[in-house]
């Protein structure tokens, strides 16, 4: 698995880096979200808490993964912004039962 940085923004309203990137997976499964945070965190050398994939695409038959993802400053504001969905899939907030 290879990861690629398309585009990279700063939100300076919300205090966050906004990441589109390109996963490529030649003869592998797609990737979970959670092997993509550790990937993305490694290349940019941020903490995988602080990265909320947004939403991650696989078109059938390739083996490529286009992907968004927001880098907060700080896990409360992520927790504050993010809708609960998101924080449920991104393990930043337990659901209760």
């Amino acid at each position: 698995m290879r990861i690629e940085i398309i585009s990279r923004n700063e939100n300076k309203l919300l205090n966050r880096m906004e990441v589109k990137y390109l996963v490529s997976h030649v003869k592998e499964k797609t990737p979970t979200r959670e092997e993509m945070k550790a990937q993305l965190s490694a290349n940019l050398q941020v903490p995988k808490e602080l990265i909320v994939i947004d939403h991650a695409n696989t078109n059938f038959g390739k083996s490529v993964t286009e992907g968004y993802a927001k880098i907060y400053k700080t896990k409360e504001a992520a927790v504050k912004l993010e809708p609960d969905y998101l924080l449920y899939r991104n393990g930043l907030k337990e659901k209760k039962e």
